[in-house]
């Protein structure tokens, strides 16, 4: 049964068409991935689709009573409101029924008001809250909000960076359980271990109906049970993951070149043939003229656009690029405690870890930005860097683009040769028409092509490349990837876009927190299977420590873990959770004491309905909270 039907959805933005004739259905449960190149109108279309923005024409049905939830690029809340207020608006008449509850609770506590209408309103708003989920559903939301990286519940959303506001965001509509969620770059300034969490709660724990928009390849491969691809205002539905819609879409082209192939030898023979006949034509000859006529009005399929990407430099010394004993601290925190690295032509490195731990900062400290606590950086002499900024900060967002990248010139030095800002543009996917356009009014991923634009004209031989993968399409990510592959340039990539690193990385610079720094050999695949093999020998030493210390038979030591043992985030979840039980555990015998006092139902009679239903929150807590303890532990122990 399907949530959501769109008919016939046009939009233009002045002369791009973005939707022409798009239809859509999406079912029930239903997983979608959506993807084609920036610009292609993928946001636009999601917008659409969540009710967030109006066609030009067309329709769209939504089932009766179906909560659709959008997650935009950019989202917005209210300052003054905490984290936890925001995530759990989520939970919509689960919350509205508990701050019934409270105020019920508040009115009997101060005495305000007719006890007797106020207890029963207490019962009733309780009631629903048990009926909505229970009173666990508030830990739940800190659940959630701690997979993503929002450790202080409590903190203001005035408070929050942009990515930290787009993980709240995506927690209010993962709490929120919707028909149809519809993400528009979910992944974006997620952590690896992050985004894997995501990938396993989207596959597992969601039970509606989700549209997609992500550059995560290994993300729409194994959560995406069909791929849309906009292409042109056209969209094309293939069954399937990210590489099901590789091979099906290899297969239409090559369908497309065929019949191309076959009309334009058609035209060639028909041509031929009407060139060596007399001017009288007979009725059978006259309809195979009109066949010939028909076939040269028909359109060849448009050529896929791709992005042409290449770097030019001077060539490398002996020194490269080379770290020794390197030590950096940003205020009190330590991010990096002594690295020694020697980067080798051709090498590639993916760089790794948690957001925070000082990824960037490490390449602000290469470039010179930053100044290290102690150790040194050495350039060689015919290292020249190029270097991607995450913010995309060298642009100027009121120039166009043509301007951005000619600097006001028509004519620009590429490898050493002039040309023509528009042509050299072309090579990005910019239009003659779309380059007066300023950058301020531009996609995320169309920015990020701009400034590849401007790296690929000034050429490097050591690449540095902060979140490169964050906006682009896919088309284009697969561009950088060939270049970098191709290239004998160095590379020092920031990224957690694991389909990146296992095609580009030779080694990965994995920041593991706390100042510690450690260089794996090999891509993102060959560091897990490393770490997993590194986990299990930790734990089996531990184990021979354990049985070496109590050698009794009765005593069985704790299992090795395996590689799916605690993600860091469950670690931290484990780590703090028994604090979290002793209070709730306190709250609890607090109230049973409170309820144990004669004195409280002859003088405060009206706050024994609340005290009560308080204590049922609290036992209900403490109980939620031990189960999920158990859950950890049974998992940390393999």
């Amino acid at each position: 049964m399907p949530v959501l039907v769109a008919s016939d959805l046009q939009k233009a933005f002045g002369p791009q068409i973005v939707l022409d004739a798009v239809a859509l259905s999406i079912e029930e449960g239903e997983r979608i991935g959506l993807v084609g190149v920036n610009g292609s109108g993928k946001s636009t279309l999601a917008r659409i689709l969540a009710l967030a923005d109006q066609p030009d024409s067309g329709s769209i049905a939504v089932r009766s009573e179906a909560r659709v939830a959008y997650l935009p690029q950019e989202p917005t809340f209210d300052p003054d409101r905490s984290v936890r207020q925001i995530a759990a608006e989520g939970l919509g008449a689960w919350t509205e029924a508990r701050d019934r509850h409270d105020a019920a609770v508040a009115s009997l506590s101060s005495g305000r008001g007719d006890t007797a209408a106020l207890v029963e309103q207490q019962a009733r708003a309780a009631a629903d809250v048990e009926r909505l989920g229970g009173w666990e559903r508030m830990y739940q939301v800190e659940a959630v909000l701690g997979h993503l990286g929002l450790r202080d519940p409590e903190a203001l959303v005035a408070t929050l960076s942009g990515g930290e506001l787009r993980r709240l965001a995506l927690a209010r509509i993962l709490v929120a359980r919707p028909d149809l969620a519809i993400l528009d770059e979910p992944t974006n300034h997620l952590d690896v271990e992050t985004i894997e969490w995501l990938e396993r709660y989207l596959i597992e724990e969601h039970r509606g109906a989700l549209l997609l928009i992500t550059h995560d390849r290994y993300v729409l491969d194994r959560v995406a049970q069909r791929t849309l691809e906009l292409d042109r205002g056209r969209l094309f539905s293939y069954d399937g993951g990210y590489e099901d819609y590789l091979e099906a879409k290899a297969e239409r082209q090559g369908l497309e070149a065929r019949t191309e192939s076959n009309r334009q030898n058609f035209l060639r023979t028909e041509l031929e043939w009407l060139g060596r006949q007399p001017k009288a034509r007979t009725t059978k000859q006259k309809a195979r003229i009109q066949r010939a006529i028909e076939a040269l009005g028909t359109s060849a399929p448009p050529a896929e656009r791709r992005v042409a990407l290449s770097l030019d430099g001077p060539r490398t010394g002996k020194t490269i690029l080379e770290l020794h004993d390197l030590r950096l601290r940003l205020g009190d925190k330590l991010l990096i405690d002594g690295v020694t690295l020697l980067l080798g032509k051709g090498e590639r490195i993916g760089i790794v870890g948690r957001n925070g731990t000082g990824k960037t900062s490490l390449l602000r400290t290469i470039l010179g930005q930053l100044q290290p606590e102690s150790g040194s950086v050495v350039v060689g002499v015919n290292s020249k860097l190029a270097y991607f900024d995450q913010a995309r900060t060298g642009l100027d967002d009121a120039r166009s683009i043509h301007d951005n990248v000619g600097e006001g010139r028509k004519t620009i030095q590429v490898a050493g040769k002039p040309v023509e800002v528009t042509s050299y543009l072309g090579r990005f996917l910019f239009d003659a028409s779309k380059q007066r356009q300023p950058v301020g009014s531009l996609s995320g991923g169309e920015r990020a092509r701009v400034a590849l634009a401007i790296l690929m004209r000034d050429g490097g031989n050591v690449v540095m490349l902060d979140e490169p993968t964050n906006d682009l399409d896919v088309a284009t990510l697969s561009a950088l990837e060939q270049m970098l592959v191709e290239s004998d340039g160095t590379a020092l990539v920031v990224t957690h876009d694991r389909w990146f690193l296992d095609r580009v990385a030779t080694s990965l610079l994995v920041f593991e927190g706390d100042g510690k720094v450690v260089l794996y050999p090999g891509n993102y695949e060959t560091w897990r299977r490393l770490k997993a093999e590194q986990t299990a020998r930790e734990a089996e030493a531990l184990a021979s420590r354990s049985a070496f210390a109590q050698p009794s038979p009765s005593v069985r030591p704790p299992k090795p873990k395996s590689a799916k043992a605690l993600t860091w985030s469950e670690a931290r979840e484990l780590e703090g959770i028994v604090d979290r039980i002793e209070q709730a555990e306190a709250q609890v015998s607090a109230l049973e004491e409170q309820l144990a006092d004669p004195t409280l139902y002859s003088r405060r009679a009206g706050e024994v309905a609340g005290l009560k239903t308080s204590l049922e929150h609290a036992k209900s807590l403490a109980g939620s909270l031990t189960a999920r303890w158990e859950e950890l532990e049974a998992k940390a122990q393999g």
